[in-house]
């Protein structure tokens, strides 16, 4: 399993798509995707939309039923969240959740997954929040029965937040379905990613990349864990104009926040910028998406088109 041009769509509002070709919108970016040469097609796993992107009350599509429903309208692009928020489902569920979605897909399922964060999400849908320190025991113990599970071993454990009896999960379609953290704490999540992950997608300001992959690879040598054998990739925002008016536009709407995450330019300049500072930091892989036109037919492949040759095997 491998990331190295994922396109995440992690807006679900179109101006002037109503609700009832919402989703073919998502089904055309996801397809365009497959056909232009990314390799995963990735959505949010939360139930508001995020500060910086828009208001809790847009549109936000159930992340596992969207993509089940995009295996079905997609043939060979890898499906993934970025990322399952773990205090949303129990273990076990999502274990046997998405290993169904491996198997409705015919094998391009991921499962990427993080602690939690979004607060709000939690308040106002009932969900225990907990402290920093409790959502990262609460993932540890998910980890622990989740990975057993999707390589078709029964999970036994008992802990404090989660227990599995010999919890089975069949059917499966492949010997096991890869994992994929996601996130930027160097002291529990890159731990934890050294432990059990495939992938991991680091999320953080482009300016400390470079020394967060430096210590992702002390997690893995502290375990002795070659550190060639976790992939990595980094979450990309792309402000990506088609001309110098548009670039303008668009870089008038990125969040404060959000700028020393954002990319922007037209998507040769973006890709230039990728190179120098994602590529050459020693990240693997891109996962962009493209917040404000993504939407618009002929983007993404716009997009692909120049991202290929920056992260080509």
């Amino acid at each position: 399993m491998s990331i190295r041009l994922g396109y995440q769509i992690p807006n679900f509002t179109y101006p002037g798509v109503p609700v009832e070709r919402l989703f073919d919108t998502v089904v055309a970016q996801a397809r365009e995707a497959e056909t232009a040469g990314f390799d995963t097609v990735l959505v949010m796993d939360h139930f508001y939309q995020l500060p910086g992107i828009g208001t809790p009350d847009q549109n936000m599509l159930e992340a596992y039923t969207t993509l089940g429903a995009l295996a079905s309208a997609t043939s060979t692009i890898q499906l993934s969240t970025l990322v399952t928020g773990n205090t949303y489902r129990n273990p076990a569920l999502l274990a046997k959740t998405v290993t169904t979605l491996d198997v409705v897909s015919k094998g391009r399922a991921i499962l990427g997954i993080g602690a939690g964060w979004f607060e709000r999400e939690h308040h106002d849908l009932g969900f225990e929040f907990g402290t920093f320190g409790q959502r990262f025991e609460r993932l540890e113990e998910a980890l622990t029965i989740i990975a057993p599970m999707l390589k078709g071993e029964p999970a036994s454990f008992e802990g404090k937040w989660y227990v599995a009896r010999g919890a089975m999960n069949n059917p499966r379609l492949r010997p096991s379905i890869p994992i994929m953290l996601g996130g930027s704490g160097e002291q529990k999540t890159f731990r934890l990613a050294a432990r059990f992950a495939d992938h991991m997608n680091i999320i953080c300001d482009v300016d400390d990349l470079a020394r967060k992959v430096g210590v992702l690879r002390e997690r893995c040598a502290e375990i002795d864990r070659d550190p060639a054998t976790l992939a990595t990739s980094y979450l990309v925002m792309g402000m990506v104009g088609e001309d110098e008016a548009e670039v303008k536009e668009l870089a008038a709407s990125i969040p404060e926040d959000r700028r020393n995450r954002a990319f922007l330019g037209t998507a040769e300049q973006v890709a230039e910028q990728l190179h120098e500072k994602v590529i050459g930091a020693g990240i693997d892989g891109i996962t962009i998406n493209l917040i404000r036109n993504g939407h618009r037919p002929g983007l993404v492949s716009q997009v692909a088109e120049a991202l290929k040759p920056i992260v080509k095997a």
